[in-house]
């Protein structure tokens, strides 16, 4: 048997892991290089970011549909090339505000104050918006294009291990992240880190377009893998055979009727409830140690700790596997045995709530407990993504992943928004909550919150969804 399905999770690792890239390039900027020169706060900087998560949402759910009528291999193109001219974009901004204030230099903008800085604050905010809006458009794209090519070349009982190798990226582009792009920002400007990392993305997508075809239509997929692929179709003929007769009429059915199904509200309920931690942590962590303990992320210091949280979240490798490892030993059903894994998934981030009590011994271990946080996400996250395509048909898997998608964008954009006005707040209230004042209450709020998100989000999606159910669409 060949192993060309592998190839295929490769390229999807490595797309993930320059989409995590390009998301992470502000978010390691922002607070050192940007903040400065353009007079944010952190609300400036969760506008920016909930106007990411909710075009990201809306992205995602007409990118399922576009990519389900495209095709994995035009459509995966198409999003990855609009991605990567949105992160290059941002390297425009700081251009583009010297322009319209008047400015001859950075350090005019640096220097201004009273209403010279209010117009510039305003302006760079609404320029970065416009990139951010351009990479969310591209970034919808990537999972339910992933997912639909997870779809089509593993079996079920291989999807959640193969979404978990490629959604390692995730970790790997925030693993890379903090060693690269300080580092390029700090040597060459912000504006360079943007453009080296968003062309990275062009290169992929050459890759892809030679690279990629259907099973059923690759040579280098040989008639024992095909088998293998399609294994599935032994114990789901009668669902497969309805899948088939309507990937030959296209697929006609609409969004709304996808919201008929009891599954589409567990599954999109599920990652509303829990994908806001994520991109919390994603975001904000750099933040979090230069207030909390007054660590930048060009800092040696800084950019170990970030290395360290990556490195731990991709524990979450592992988490893929542990489905597949119930399913060989019960032979129940997938749904069965992914919930089963994710209940244990839901179980870690309560380490969350140790974070800021022992941060006040040492840096090392509010990192520690978000890392253990995040690799639960991902495995989580892998089992999130691979349940949709357990039960809905393969014609219908990026339309589902785009819906869910759009849930998990909306769960950010509130985060996002909570988060930032919280800790404004905070800083200038001197909010108390457990012994902490100030912005550090507000991170210790937070971290409640992102703590016991998964336990609920399971109990919701468990109580939708007791039982596996194929959904006829």
């Amino acid at each position: 048997m060949t192993n060309f399905r592998w190839v295929i999770c490769t390229l999807l690792f490595f797309a993930t892991t320059v989409n995590y890239l390009d998301r992470q390039v502000l978010s390691l900027t922002w607070d050192e290089f940007i903040k400065p020169e353009f007079h944010w706060d952190e609300v400036d900087y969760a506008n920016i970011t909930g106007v990411f998560a909710i075009v990201y949402a809306l992205a995602q759910l007409f990118a399922g549909r576009v990519v389900d009528r495209l095709g994995t291999k035009r459509g995966y193109a198409v999003a990855i090339s609009v991605w990567s001219a949105g992160a290059c974009l941002h390297a425009l901004c700081g251009l583009a505000t010297e322009w319209y204030v008047g400015a001859s230099s950075r350090l005019e903008l640096v220097q201004a104050a009273g209403d010279v800085a209010v117009m510039i604050s305003t302006f760079s905010v609404y320029a970065f918006i416009l990139a951010r809006c351009v990479l969310a458009l591209g970034e919808g794209g990537n999972f339910p294009a992933a997912i639909k090519a997870t779809a089509e070349y593993f079996p079920k009982k291989d999807r959640a291990f193969a979404t978990a190798i490629f959604n390692s990226g995730s970790s790997i582009g925030a693993l890379v992240a903090p060693l690269s792009v300080p580092v390029l920002a700090a040597r060459y400007g912000w504006e360079l880190a943007f453009l080296i990392i968003g062309s990275l993305g062009f290169v992929w997508m050459g890759i892809w377009v030679f690279a990629y075809k259907r099973p059923q239509d690759n040579p280098l997929v040989n008639a024992k893998e095909l088998e293998y692929i399609e294994q599935d179709r032994v114990s789901d003929a009668a669902f497969d055979t309805q899948a088939d007769a309507l990937d030959a009429a296209d697929g006609k059915a609409g969004f709304l009727h996808f919201f008929r199904f009891r599954q589409t509200w567990a599954f999109a309920l599920g990652r509303f409830l829990t994908d806001g931690v994520w991109w919390f942590f994603l975001f904000w962590t750099p933040s979090y140690l230069n207030t909390q303990f007054g660590i930048k992320t060009s800092d040696p210091l800084g950019m170990a700790l970030i290395f360290t949280l990556y490195l731990i979240s991709m524990l979450s490798i592992l988490g893929g596997k542990l489905p597949a490892i119930f399913m060989e030993r019960t032979g129940r059903d997938p749904y069965s045995c992914r919930t089963r894994a994710m209940l244990i998934y839901a179980f870690i981030p309560l380490v969350v709530l140790l974070a800021q009590p022992l941060g006040t011994i040492s840096p090392w271990f509010p990192v520690i407990c978000i890392g253990l946080g995040c690799a639960a996400h991902q495995s989580w996250s892998a089992n999130m993504y691979t349940i949709g395509t357990d039960m809905f048909p393969k014609h219908a898997s990026a339309t589902i992943t785009g819906i869910c998608g759009m849930a998990a964008g909306l769960s950010s954009f509130i985060f996002q928004q909570v988060a930032g006005r919280l800790f404004v707040y905070a800083g200038d209230t001197g909010l108390s909550f457990l012994g902490f004042e100030g912005k550090p209450a507000g991170y210790f709020i937070i971290f409640c919150v992102c703590a016991v998100a998964y336990l609920v989000g399971w109990v919701v999606m468990k109580s939708l969804v007791p039982k596996y159910k194929l959904v006829n669409i």
